[in-house]
Formats: structure tokens, sequence, C-alpha cells
């Protein structure tokens, strides 16, 4: 009877599968590595060990072989001794045991357990896909050095053909002279004409300030002034007739109460950003108690004073 296969499966997913009274297999992350000689690359991975003194069970193995092949946890658990005296028996008769996909367990002199992991299977799920490679050194210096070495040995010939192309080079710079020669020309005609216009723009506007400073403005039949008295509302006692999330809703109390007579206003924002709507300001507290009390019997029995100066 093996149980290999069920203590790999567990090494999938947790980083201890202890077998009972045998030991404990241990799995611990190892990063991605890069061997100096060979020049592999290796995955990250599940680094395997064996640590003899995890001996007591779990529940673990038996639980996970119990609901795999649906049998009672009580049979399982004696599955796992029976293979635990096998393994035993086994190894004191100098034979060591392979573990599929696990690693191999032995003996040494001391009667001591010595474990050889497996490299099979990479239990790191996270490096699902990914296998090693070896890839060839990189042989930057050296191909540098090579370069240099025939640039100082490779002689330089000048051909017919290249004197040919050297001459139309010589056309080409003339051009381009001669185009930049053209491009400041214009450039500084174009100044000329920008400045030309600016001094004119400045003369006119100088002559229109000058005529609207003179002119006169004469009106045959003037209208007749209107003088409004505005009264600041004042005091620092208002009824507050409610308070809206809404600007617009209170703007329409506003509408309401100033229909009904009363000197109604939107003093702000309260705390919690509501927009208040007073029946009026009192510059006293009396007055402003008793227009309360009015109001509460003919109009909102909710009214209530608010004690605050306000700019």
């Amino acid at each position: 009877m093996q149980l290999d296969q069920y203590i790999s499966d567990l090494l999938y997913r947790y980083e201890c599968v202890i077998l009972p009274g045998f030991g404990a297999f241990l799995t611990q992350i190892q990063s991605a590595q890069i061997h100096a000689t060979t020049h592999a690359f290796y995955p990250p991975k599940k680094k395997l060990s064996f640590n003899a003194q995890l001996t007591d069970s779990d529940g673990l193995l038996a639980n996970y072989i119990a609901k795999t092949e649906m049998i009672p946890h009580s049979e399982a658990s004696n599955r796992i001794k029976t293979y635990v005296r096998f393994l035993y028996d086994n190894l004191h008769k100098g034979e060591s045991q392979t573990l599929t996909n696990i690693g191999t367990l032995s003996l040494d002199t001391e009667s001591r357990l010595q474990f050889e992991p497996s490299y099979h299977l990479n239990y790191l799920t996270d490096s699902f896909g990914l296998s090693s490679f070896t890839s060839p050194e990189i042989m930057r210096e050296v191909y540098k050095e090579e370069v240099t070495a025939l640039e100082e040995t490779t002689p330089i010939a000048f051909t017919p053909e290249r004197k040919a192309s050297n001459s139309w080079l010589k056309y080409a710079a003339a051009a381009v002279i001669a185009f930049g020669v053209l491009g400041a020309a214009s450039f500084n005609y174009v100044q000329d004409v920008k400045e030309h216009n600016y001094v004119a723009q400045e003369q006119a506007r100088e002559q229109l300030e000058d005529k609207i400073q003179e002119a006169t403005f004469v009106i045959p039949n003037p209208l007749p002034a209107i003088q409004l008295s505005l009264t600041k509302p004042a005091g620092n006692y208002h009824i507050v007739a409610g308070a809206f999330r809404m600007e617009e809703n209170a703007q329409k109390r506003v509408d309401q109460l100033t229909e009904k007579g009363y000197k109604a206003r939107t003093i702000g924002t309260n705390k919690y950003g509501l927009h208040q709507v007073v029946y009026g300001s009192f510059t006293h507290s009396q007055e402003a108690l008793s227009e309360l009390r009015a109001i509460r019997k003919t109009d909102n029995q909710d009214a209530w004073l608010l004690v605050q100066s306000i700019d």
C-alpha cells in the first residue's frame, strides 16, 4: 500500500504534511535562481525537506484519505499505521524507500532518517507552466574588444566616387547657406512690418481716446430720477421656518411666506449644509418671542427661535 499520491496532493496546498508516527514533509518557497556555471534559469518553487521530530497526528492526512476514498476516518488511520510499519521494516533492512514525486528516505550508520528530495515536481502553484531553461552567456566585453581591434587594423580607402559625393555635398551646403540668408532677410522684413503696424495701432488708439475726451453727450429729455429706500434686515434673533437641502425649495418657501406678509429670507446654510429660511429677524428678544408665539398659533407650530449674529 502506497500513500505517496495523497501526501503529494497535500503538498501543493499545505506547508506541512505529517505522516503520523513517522515524520513531517515540509515545504519552503524558494526564489528563482540562475546557475553561475551552466547559466540555467530555474523558476520559483517549493523546496522540500523532512523533519523526523514532528510525528504527532494533526488529522490532515487521515481526513484527506477518508474523504477521497470515502471510507471511515478510523480505517484511514489504520492504513496510515500499516504504511508507517512498512516503511520502518524496509528501512531497517537497509533498503532505501522512494516516495514518488516526494523523495528518497534512508537510514545512516547511526540509524537516523535521511531525506533526499525529488525535483520532478514543483509544488508552488504560482509557478505552474514555468520550466527551467538554459541561455548562452552574453559576451558584451569580448565583442567590444573585437570591434576595437578591427577598427585599429582595418584600412580606410578613399575612392573617386567618394570625392564626387563630397563635391555634391559642397553644392548642397552652399544651397543651405543661401536659403539661410534669404530666411534671415525675410525674418527681418516681417519684423519691420510688425513694428510699423504696432506704431500705427498706437497712434490710432491715442487719437480715439482724444476724441472720446473731447466729446460732449447731451440727453434732450432725461428720465426722472428714481429714489429707492432699502432696509437691510437686522437683528440677532431669527424665527426659523425650516431648512432645505435644495436652494430652490428654500426660495419657494421664502416666496410663500412673503405672499403671507412676512419679511422672509434665507440666512445661509447651517452646519449640516441645509439652507435656512426665516420668517424675519429681530433686534430685541422680547419682540422675537412675541412674534414666535403668534406664528406658532397661526402658521407653523414647528417654528423656532435662532439666536445668531449674521453678517
